[in-house]
């Protein structure tokens, strides 16, 4: 997967589509990822020690990685991401790019 945790992305599809926000969790085996701020879901929650008063909670939900674009770091526009492999001596790294502005995007973590 391509979006990694703490990258800035642009919700493309959906109701909250147009909207910013940073990666919080990925799952790389079912394709979501959870944004900041964005598609909030209800959940009823009992009492604990943790949410003593219980009641209806309000979290991000997942959503799918290919209704999000990645924010180019240097542009500040929405972008396509691709991979490059860096060969410097006996080592090569492969490391992610931004397709508008040809530049590598760090890792952000």
């Amino acid at each position: 997967m391509k979006i990694k945790k703490n990258d800035m992305v642009l919700v493309i599809v959906g109701n909250d589509r147009g909207r910013r926000g940073r990666v919080l969790k990925v799952f790389p085996d079912k394709q979501r990822i959870i944004v900041e701020g964005i598609h909030f879901i209800k959940r009823h929650m009992k009492r604990s020690p943790k949410n003593p008063q219980g009641g209806i909670v309000e979290k991000e939900g997942p959503i799918h990685v290919s209704n999000v674009m990645m924010i180019d770091p240097k542009t500040n526009q929405p972008t396509r991401v691709g991979r490059v492999v860096l060969t410097g001596g006996e080592k090569k790294q492969r490391v992610r790019i931004a397709k508008i502005s040809n530049e590598m995007i760090p890792d952000g973590r």
